[in-house]
């Protein structure tokens, strides 16, 4: 292995027992870059291109409660070219984290903190959080963009070098939150934001020259925590979900989130480049969705695939310290038990119809982005250990067949959202590989592996051995150099 020590970030990381701060969540503050890295199989001659990991990996002792998403935002890179590979990490250089490398502390209390305890104003819907712009990460206009989910700035990396190139010239005032999508067919990325103030949601398309196309208020009864959007070739898709901080809360300056069952989920389809007016509101039954997967449309309908959540607002770990066990329990998905679930919204009568596709808890998942928008057949979710949140393994969906592979990490082994990787020159939708980095507590040691996505029970097809072990993450994704290079086809 050939690796360098860049860069080392001063922490004023105590010891302590935080479930979130140790074990395969033990944040790291090295920056490397490395090649010719111990290989077990064969890297595969038939991809190019980037595959981006976004973490929570926090630097300064936290002021009060910690929680993991709190973490400053680290990036974790693996490039791969005729059957090569390099790795690099960086910080996000956000304004939050510069901030507090000045000061030598942190600034800003976490969600699981007063915010009155801040030192400083801060970002977000919540309106003093750091944004830390740790949660999603995507490649749009041939850049890496990193996001925060209680919506903040947005900043730019090189996605070779991960070189920051600053916070996004066209974020509106609200900010963007996690989860933009990006059209690989057209290069454009639909987003939304969310805050206290009417008209409490925002909605917009930036297009393949990175310029901002499109805004319009997408008007909510009052402050909502929305988390991902969906689309189709020709309609982006909002939500509107009954769980959301309590309102007689919020007038005392409290942001307790509850659940309110009596009330419908709702969701908003609005076309691409619609006006106010166009906005058709749909009902269905009351969940909360984290993370959606595919849309499209079919006749009058249009249909999409996530993760209904059975218990919302789940009950407390047993066991735990006072107000740490309903922390627990929400980062737990066996305890609010999301199900992938398909609804269809007859964009005609104004009917919604749902199903349940899977009972198995799953969440986290990916698909092949090339036919995102329009009707696919694969889908590659994960599985999470209980009463945790570590990934233990994929299931690929045959979403035609009902059929699914699965394949698991292994003992003490955790990955994270799984992106597809399409061969060059792909044939079928399920033409190549999931990719995750995996944080091996066993081995002690960081791995990125690759599975055939068309044989995934098989397991890894190969396996890099990291210049560290890294702390375990969420979202990732990956880019195609082609795609990098010339993004939605446009020049």
């Amino acid at each position: 292995m050939t690796a360098t020590l860049v860069n080392t970030v001063e922490t004023t990381i105590k010891p302590n027992e935080h479930p979130y701060m140790n074990g395969a969540w033990t944040p790291v503050h090295a920056e490397y870059d490395a090649t010719d890295m111990q290989v077990i199989g064969d890297i595969p001659t038939d991809i190019a291109g980037v595959y981006v990991r976004n973490s929570e990996n926090p630097v300064h002792d936290p002021i009060g409660k910690y929680h993991p998403f709190d973490g400053d935002a680290m990036l974790h890179m693996m490039r791969f070219r005729d059957g090569k590979a390099e790795y690099r990490n960086r910080f996000v250089r956000t304004d939050g984290f510069i901030a507090e490398a000045d000061a030598g502390h942190a600034l800003w209390a976490g969600i699981a903190e007063n915010p009155k305890k801040s030192l400083r104003p801060g970002w977000g819907a919540q309106g003093a959080l750091k944004d830390s712009s740790s949660t999603d990460v995507v490649i749009h206009a041939g850049k890496v963009l990193s996001t925060f989910y209680q919506c903040g700035e947005g900043y730019r990396l090189d996605p070779y070098t991960l070189e920051g190139l600053g916070k996004e010239g066209w974020v509106p005032a609200d900010g963007i939150s996690a989860h933009p999508k990006v059209d690989e067919a057209t290069g454009e990325m639909l987003f939304f934001n969310y805050s206290k103030n009417a008209p409490f949601m925002h909605y917009g398309v930036v297009g393949a020259d990175n310029e901002l196309k499109h805004y319009i208020p997408v008007e909510l009864p009052g402050p909502r925590l929305p988390h991902d959007m969906g689309f189709t070739e020709n309609y982006s898709i909002l939500g509107d979900f009954p769980l959301f901080w309590d309102p007689e809360g919020l007038k005392h300056g409290f942001h307790t989130s509850r659940f309110f069952p009596d009330m419908p989920s709702r969701f908003a389809i609005i076309p691409r480049f619609g006006d106010v007016s166009d906005i058709k509101w749909f009902e269905a039954a009351p969940t909360y969705m984290l993370h959606w997967m595919n849309a499209y449309e079919e006749g009058d309908e249009v249909v999409l695939d996530g993760y209904f959540q059975e218990e919302p607002y789940p009950k407390p770990l047993e066991g735990l310290p006072p107000g740490a066990g309903l922390m627990m329990a929400f980062l737990d998905e066996h305890s609010f038990k999301p199900k992938l679930h398909r609804w269809r919204f007859n964009l005609k009568t104004g009917e919604t119809k749902e199903e349940r596709l899977d009972d198995r808890i799953l969440e986290f998942g990916s698909f092949n982005q090339k036919i995102a928008g329009r009707r696919g057949r694969y889908l590659y979710s994960t599985t999470t250990r209980p009463g945790w949140f570590l990934f233990t393994g994929v299931v690929k969906h045959d979403l035609d067949t009902g059929k699914s592979w699965s394949c698991d990490f292994g003992k003490g082994r955790f990955g994270s959202e799984a992106p597809f990787v399409p061969r060059l020159n792909a044939k079928t939708e399920d033409d190549g590989y999931l990719i995750s980095f995996i944080t091996d507590m066993v081995e002690d040691r960081s791995e990125c592996v690759l599975l055939d996505a068309q044989h995934v029970e098989a397991g890894p097809v190969c396996r890099i051995i990291l210049p560290h072990r890294i702390s375990s993450g969420t979202h990732a994704c990956w880019a195609n150099d082609s795609d990098i290079e010339n993004p939605g086809g446009h020049a």
